[in-house]
């Protein structure tokens, strides 16, 4: 018999009919859609044939008994849990059991209370792991394949770029501000690269010292140093016909820079404490935060390497310079952060979004993803708003919605208090304030004019 509900799929396996037929009354009261099988070789054929959320079998019945009807549901149905219930309990079946992969093991006689408990919980535990199976791949659909989300003319071109240098073997050098996204465009330019299929490895220049750098790129010898109980791999060795990325590179001291530009000439690797190098087959990327070109000048580092990591050059923007990419990293960073949180967060506020606009993000898109992290995990509606916006950026509300003299601005007012922000936060330099304000410097020029003459800006 079967009932048409939500509440779960059950399977009812049981030799004797009366106790089948009484399991079958009850558990379609509870609410779940009753199969039985009177047989375990029944119960394995409907198994092969239609998907259960819990299996509720008898433990020894003829030619087929519970354990072997556990064993084809795992199989078939990894998901299913699967019940025993025997007259003959021993301490050793259930053990048996439970080794098998049993849910629960219940012993007759059985109160019918305590039966309906297991299914329930047998049936949460589908559901959670359904669930949690969902949220997995809802994550893995936003997160990976590697994305990068933009309409910024200038981000468009450098993405052109990354897919025309992925196919080649080429070094490729990374430059810009903290948070711009260096490494995402690093796995973005390896993805679309001949060696997607291999390793992708990645470390910090400048977050270990010299020896433990070393040992982390180039592995060592067993006996090589106090404590090198065994040989070990090092990253450029293991992610051989793989890419290596490496950030904050301008922070490799001297000597680690000759090592490095062994690696990119002679295509080889030599462990710490061996004789014999290597060969080794491995794309360099690196990143820098900070003036290269500067840092080669003042000879902190090699010219030399410097020409063999700067093959293509790729210069990302900081995220003040590309504005029109706010809204849409909001929304994405809103989808990531409700899955994560199970929550229902699937908008921001107008006066939020636009102080997000208005604001010059030192720490970029990283300091951006913080920001909806934050306010996904304070909010208690749908809606970020800007009382869950940091202080920092409520206070920028203020000071740039606020009233004056008990009156509001007018947008006059309010265009010349914000162009002499972002002057500021620029320091002054009209060129970069024309690019975050989306106007030529002409355009600037005469605003500013105005603004000094005390006419009305053009």
């Amino acid at each position: 018999m079967n009932a048409k509900t939500s509440h779960g799929r059950l399977l009812i396996v049981d030799d004797e009919e009366i106790a089948r037929q009484n399991l079958e009354h009850v558990m379609i009261r509870a609410g779940y859609a009753v199969t039985c099988a009177a047989s375990g070789v029944a119960a394995i054929s409907l198994i092969e044939k239609q998907d259960f959320d819990v299996v509720l079998t008898d433990l020894r019945m003829e030619k087929v008994d519970g354990i072997e009807v556990m064993k084809t549901c795992r199989h078939r149905q990894p998901d299913t849990e699967t019940i025993l219930i025997t007259g003959y309990a021993t301490a050793e079946s259930a053990v048996n059991a439970m080794k098998h992969g049993a849910f629960y093991y219940i012993a007759k006689p059985f109160r019918l209370d305590e039966v309906r408990k297991v299914v329930a919980e047998a049936m949460e535990k589908v559901r959670l792991k359904r669930e949690n199976r969902a949220l997995r791949e809802q994550i893995a659909d936003i997160e990976g394949p590697v994305r990068i989300i933009t309409q910024d003319p200038a981000m468009q071109g450098l993405l052109n770029l990354a897919r025309q240098v992925a196919p080649t073997d080429c070094s490729v050098l990374i430059s810009g501000e903290s948070g711009t996204g260096k490494e995402l465009l690093a796995r973005y330019v390896h993805q679309a690269s001949t060696r997607a299929a291999n390793r992708y490895v990645a470390i910090n220049c400048g977050a270990l010292n010299d020896q433990l750098l070393a040992n982390e790129l180039f592995g060592h010898e067993k006996g090589a140093f106090t404590g090198a109980s065994a040989a070990k791999k090092g990253l450029i060795e293991a992610g051989t016909g793989g890419t290596l990325f490496l950030d904050e590179v301008t922070e490799m001291s001297p000597a680690m820079q000759v090592q490095m530009l062994r690696v990119l000439q002679e295509k080889e690797v030599l462990r710490l404490g061996a004789t014999r190098p290597v060969r080794c087959d491995i794309r360099v990327i690196a990143a820098a935060n900070r003036d290269i070109e500067a840092a080669v000048s003042s000879g902190a580092f090699r010219q030399d390497l410097y020409f063999r990591l700067n093959v293509v050059a790729m210069q990302i923007p900081p995220l003040a310079q590309r504005r029109d990419d706010i809204p849409l990293l909001v929304q994405h960073f809103l989808t990531k952060f409700s899955i994560r949180m199970k929550k229902d967060v699937t908008s921001i506020a107008p006066a939020a979004l636009a102080i997000l606009m208005g604001y010059a993000f030192p720490g970029n898109i990283r300091e951006l993803e913080n920001v909806i992290e934050r306010g996904v995990a304070i909010t208690n509606g749908d809606t970020i708003a800007v009382e869950h916006l940091p202080p920092n950026l409520q206070k920028s509300e203020s000071l740039a919605f606020g009233k004056r003299d008990g009156k509001l601005p007018t947008l006059e007012e309010q265009e010349r208090h914000y162009i002499r922000r972002v002057l500021d936060e620029v320091g002054g330099n009209q060129t970069a304030a024309s690019e975050i304000l989306g106007i030529n410097r002409v355009s600037l020029w005469r605003k500013l004019k105005a603004s000094q003459d005390g006419r009305k800006p053009g």
